[in-house]
């Protein structure tokens, strides 16, 4: 098999001091680094929030849920992947939500218009490990879009950070049932 790395999210407005700050990304963001320090992965790319005017995906009165606070917004530091990650790390990028909610990176393109599925395929790509934030909400989408898409798939759990630890049992019991696993 060849195994990709799928870096979901790692952004400066979904790390501490971020306008949707989840606690725990700024360490998610010095970890996914100190792995691709290794060099365990050949290829490696990231999905990014990439948001113009992504309607009712914000709100003034956030539910949390299906609406939330002004984020990731194109032109932002906050729209920027968090330090120590820089674009040059990443094979490609894949940017998702500029005018819709979008939470899996496999609704994401690159700036040519190449979408994700489609790109790893082209490189020969059969299995992926996903990372990044959030936990419960893109990394969770992102990895059941890969299970669909028919990669084998693995969530290194340990490199993620979640808007609310108490779902990540329901989480990972739709992993399961997907086939998705964990580490």
């Amino acid at each position: 098999m060849t195994t990709a790395l799928i870096v979901v999210d790692v952004q400066n407005d979904f790390c501490e001091g971020g306008s949707l700050a989840v606690t725990g990304g700024a360490q998610v963001a010095q970890d996914v680094a100190d792995l691709l320090g290794t060099g365990s992965y050949a290829t490696v790319v990231a999905t990014r929030d990439h948001h113009i005017d992504p309607g009712g995906h914000f709100s003034d009165t956030p539910d949390f849920v299906d609406s939330w606070p002004r984020h990731c917004v194109v032109g932002t530091e906050g729209e920027l992947l968090h330090a120590p990650l820089t674009p040059e790390m990443f094979a490609e990028t894949f940017f998702k939500g500029e005018y819709a909610a979008a939470y899996s990176g496999f609704e994401g393109s690159s700036v040519s218009g190449v979408m994700l599925a489609d790109w790893l395929r082209a490189e020969g790509i059969d299995a992926v490990d996903v990372c990044g934030i959030a936990t419960d909400y893109c990394v969770r989408a992102t990895a059941l879009d890969a299970a669909r898409e028919g990669f084998t798939v693995r969530v290194l759990e340990g490199l993620t950070a979640a808007v609310s630890p108490d779902t990540l049992p329901r989480v990972r019991d739709e992993w399961v049932a997907a086939g998705v696993a964990t580490a």
